[in-house]
């Protein structure tokens, strides 16, 4: 038994923990809801909204992008920026919604419509969140657009290879703003 504990604290010490966590934090994108708080300066206490150009406008700081950026990220930002103003600014940045962490499913599925994806949701999920296929699909020929920066992508997902449980490629991880197109 105790073997066991000692080689799983030695594994959790090897691995790169400090990196896996910061690739795999939320990204923030326009119309996410966010609590900036600075310590002992409560005048610059904020509830705010990430704007549809990806930005926040912040007292003495201006506007700074925010969008694309975990949280922490910002954070580190706005306490860099502060300092010019504020001797060593404990900063914090908390994300109260993923409001803007939406995809959209829309064709021949029962709900169409947009989905708020509070974590990461496959195409497959997303479908299932939409009330499945209505009898009209055509589950071979669905695609999804996604936009990236000013060009836009279009991704085929071949449902009947994942159904046969074939091929997962195409199931193929959301992004905000993806649009899920079922014919």
């Amino acid at each position: 038994m105790l073997k066991r504990v000692v080689f799983s604290l030695a594994l959790m010490l090897a691995l790169p923990y400090g990196s896996a966590v910061a690739s795999d934090a939320y990204r923030l994108q326009p119309g996410d809801e966010l609590l900036i708080s600075v310590w002992r300066e409560d005048e610059l206490n904020r509830q705010l909204v990430v704007l549809p150009d990806g930005r926040i406008s912040y007292p003495l700081v201006g506007h700074v992008m925010a969008a694309g950026q975990s949280a922490e990220v910002l954070e580190a930002q706005l306490t860099e920026k502060l300092r010019e103003f504020i001797t060593e600014p404990q900063v914090s940045v908390s994300v109260t919604s993923v409001s803007g962490n939406v995809a959209f499913v829309f064709g021949q599925v029962n709900n169409p419509g947009p989905l708020l994806m509070s974590r990461d949701l496959s195409v497959v999920q997303a479908l299932a969140l939409a009330g499945g296929f209505t009898p009209f699909a055509s589950t071979g020929r669905i695609k999804i657009i996604r936009e990236q920066g000013d060009s836009k992508t279009v991704l085929s997902v071949d449902y009947p290879a994942i159904e046969r449980g074939g091929d997962q490629q195409t199931n193929i991880s959301l992004r905000a703003g993806d649009v899920i197109i079922v014919p």
